[in-house]
C-alpha cells in the first residue's frame, strides 16, 4: 500500500511547496525593498496564496490518502520516512481541517498589511497609526485559537502548541519561573562586574559596507553554504526557506555598533545552516522539515553565543576582524573585545541583549501574550503594560514605543506564542553544545583553529537530518543522552559573571 500511496501525497506536497514558496518569496520581498504604495496589492497576492495552500492542505482526497498510508504504517518503525510522514501529516491535516478558509485568507491579509504598517509605525515612534492593525490581528488570533482548541485547551496554549508541538503554558511557565530565579543574581554580579570595565569598543562608527564583508565571511567560514543562500538586509533579522536549495538571512547594520549587524548574521546563518542540513529529497513533508522552532531557536542561538561571543572564537577571528577594520579597532586586545561584547548591562532592545539578560525580554513577552490571548490585557493598554514589565524585571522603561512595544516584528505578523521558543532554544543550545564538547573532545581549541566543520557536522548528524521523526525535547534527550536541562544554559551565563 505505501508503494501505491506515498508517492500521490509526495506529489501533492511538492506542489503545495512550490505555492508556500511563492508565499515566502513575496514576503522576502515585502521585507527588504516593497515600495509602500505596493502593500495593499502585495497583501492581496498572499491572502490568494494563503487560500490555494489551504485548499491543498484540507483537500479531502489528501485525507484519504493519508488515512491510508496510517494503516499501512501503522506497524512499522516510528522513525521510518513513511510513519513519520502518515503521524505528522495527519496531525497537521486534522488541524488546517478546523480553520476556515475565510478566516486564513483574513489572517493572511491583516498580518500582510500589519507588517508594512509596524514598519512605519516603528519608524515614527506611533503605536497609535499600528493599534488599529495590532487590534485586528489580536481578534483573529483569538478566532484561530477557539478553532483549534481541544476541550479544556487554553488559547495561548493552542498557540505554543503551534511552534513547540507538546508545549503548553504550566510546562512553559515552571521553565521560565525557576529559570528567572537563578537569572536574578547572576545579573546582579554580571552587572556589577561589567561596571567596571572601560568604555565600549564595539560602539564607535563602523562603515557597513565593511561589516557586510566581513559578516559574510564569518558566515561562510561557519558553514553557511551561500551557493544554497544569500545575505539582504531589513528592519528586522530573519531567515526564511524559498526552496531545498534557496535559504536567505537577512540582518540590519548599524554604522554605530559593530555587532548589531555581525551577531545578527550568526544568528540568522545558524537557522539557515539548520535549513541547509534538512535532507532536500524531503523538502515540504514533515521529514524535511524543523521538529519546531525551539529547536531552530538552539541552532541561531548556537552559533550565536555558545561560539560567537567566546574567546576560542575571536583568538580564531581577531586578526581577521583587523583585516577589514584596520583603524576601528587598532589597540584593542582581543580580550577587551570578548570582556566587552560579554558586558552585562540592563537594556531596552531584545535583539541587542546580552546573553544573561535576554532571557528576561522573553519573559516579558511571554507574560503579556497570555494576558492578550486571555483577554486580561487590552492591545491599546499594551504599551503601558510593557514599561511596567520592563521596570519590574530589569529595572529600565522605555519613553519611546520605538524602543518598548514596536521593537518587534512578531506581532504584526501574527506570530503570538513564538517568543518562548527562543529561551526554550536557549536551553537546547547550552545542553547540545556541551553535549558536542563530550563528544567531539574539546571544542575550544578546534574553534580556535578555525574548524568548525566537525561542530556543523555533529550537529546534522544528531538534529538537523532527523526533521521532525521526534517531538522536540525527546529530540533533545536522543541528542545528548539526557532530560531536558536549563542546568547547562545556567552554568554556561555564570561564566559571564564570574
Amino acid at each position: 500500500m505505501n508503494d501505491a500511496v506515498l508517492p500521490k501525497i509526495l506529489e501533492h506536497v511538492r506542489q503545495t511547496s512550490i505555492l508556500q514558496s511563492t508565499m515566502s518569496m513575496l514576503e522576502w520581498d515585502q521585507n527588504t525593498g516593497l515600495p509602500p504604495q505596493a502593500a495593499e496589492y502585495r497583501a492581496e497576492q498572499l491572502t490568494l496564496l494563503a487560500g490555494l495552500v489551504h485548499q491543498r492542505q484540507t483537500d479531502p482526497v489528501l485525507g484519504e490518502w493519508l488515512d491510508q498510508l496510517d494503516a499501512s504504517s501503522a506497524h512499522e518503525d516510528p522513525a521510518k520516512p513513511s510513519r513519520v510522514i502518515a503521524r505528522r501529516m495527519k496531525r497537521d491535516f486534522e488541524r488546517c481541517r478546523r480553520l476556515p478558509q475565510a478566516l486564513v485568507e483574513e489572517l493572511s491579509h491583516a498580518t500582510s498589511i500589519g507588517q508594512q504598517v509596524w514598519v512605519e509605525s516603528k519608524l515614527s515612534d506611533d503605536y497609535q497609526r499600528f493599534l488599529p492593525q495590532l487590534k485586528r490581528i489580536v481578534e483573529l488570533k483569538h478566532q484561530e485559537a477557539d478553532c483549534l482548541a481541544d476541550p479544556g485547551q487554553s488559547r495561548y496554549d493552542v498557540m505554543l502548541d503551534s511552534y513547540e508541538e507538546g508545549a503548553n503554558c504550566d510546562q512553559i511557565q515552571r521553565i521560565f519561573s525557576d529559570l528567572r530565579q537563578s537569572l536574578i543574581p547572576l545579573i546582579q554580579e554580571g552587572s556589577e562586574r561589567s561596571a567596571r570595565f572601560g568604555p565600549s569598543v564595539v560602539e564607535g562608527h563602523f562603515p557597513i559596507a565593511s561589516q557586510q564583508r566581513f559578516s559574510k565571511w564569518v558566515a561562510e567560514r561557519i558553514g553557511f553554504d551561500f551557493q544554497r543562500g544569500r545575505l539582504d538586509q531589513t528592519e528586522h533579522p530573519f531567515c526564511t526557506t524559498l526552496g531545498p536549495h534557496d535559504h536567505r538571512i537577512l540582518t540590519r547594520f548599524s554604522t554605530e555598533s559593530f555587532s548589531t549587524g555581525l551577531y545578527g548574521v550568526l544568528h540568522e546563518a545558524g537557522h539557515g545552516m539548520y535549513e541547509q542540513g534538512l535532507d532536500p529529497q524531503w523538502y515540504g513533508t514533515p521529514v524535511g522539515s524543523a521538529a519546531s522552532l525551539g529547536i531552530h531557536e538552539s541552532q541561531s542561538r548556537l552559533w550565536e553565543n555558545l561560539v560567537g561571543l567566546a574567546k576560542p572564537f575571536w583568538t580564531w577571528a581577531y586578526p581577521h576582524l583587523l583585516d577589514h577594520f584596520p583603524t576601528e579597532f587598532r589597540g584593542v586586545s582581543p580580550e577587551q573585545l570578548v570582556q566587552d561584547l560579554n558586558r552585562v548591562q540592563s537594556s531596552l532592545i531584545r535583539i541587542e541583549a546580552d546573553e544573561v539578560t535576554y532571557n528576561m525580554h522573553i519573559l516579558i513577552r511571554f507574560e503579556l501574550e497570555k494576558q492578550l490571548m486571555s483577554q486580561q490585557l487590552r492591545v491599546e493598554d499594551l504599551p503601558q503594560a510593557w514599561r511596567e514589565q520592563y521596570r519590574d524585571y530589569l529595572g529600565i522603561s522605555p519613553t519611546e514605543d520605538r524602543t518598548g512595544v514596536l521593537q518587534d516584528v512578531h506581532w504584526s505578523a501574527g506570530l503570538i506564542g513564538y517568543f518562548p521558543t527562543y529561551t526554550l532554544g536557549n536551553i537546547y543550545a547550552a545542553q547540545l553544545y556541551a553535549a558536542a564538547d563530550r563528544q567531539l573532545g574539546g571544542l575550544e581549541s578546534q574553534i580556535e583553529r578555525g574548524e568548525f566543520q566537525p561542530l556543523l557536522k555533529w550537529l546534522v548528524e544528531h538534529v538537523h537530518r532527523h526533521g521532525q521523526t521526534y517531538l522536540p525535547m525527546e529530540l533533545i534527550e536522543r541528542a545528548t543522552g539526557e532530560p531536558v536541562d536549563s542546568r547547562y544554559l545556567v552554568e554556561h551565563l555564570g561564566t559571564k559573571c564570574r
